[in-house]
């Protein structure tokens, strides 16, 4: 297992915080403050495509 650097937490208006991770070999994580034990994983791109739809507002319910 690789180790995962996370990021600070992102916290929408009034809802949980998330983290976002990464690892050396290229895995993308994701999972929420404070509990890191817990994650999703899944390519850079692949999070990197949620993330942008979620900024675009296309899944704003995640938030």
């Amino acid at each position: 297992m690789s180790d995962i650097t996370w990021e600070e937490p992102f916290c929408g208006e009034g809802s949980a915080c998330f983290r976002i991770g990464t690892d050396g070999v290229g895995n993308a994580y994701i999972a929420v403050g404070g509990a890191e034990d817990r994650y999703l994983t899944d390519s850079r791109d692949a999070l990197r495509a949620l993330i942008r739809d979620i900024k675009a507002g296309k899944a704003d319910h995640l938030l």
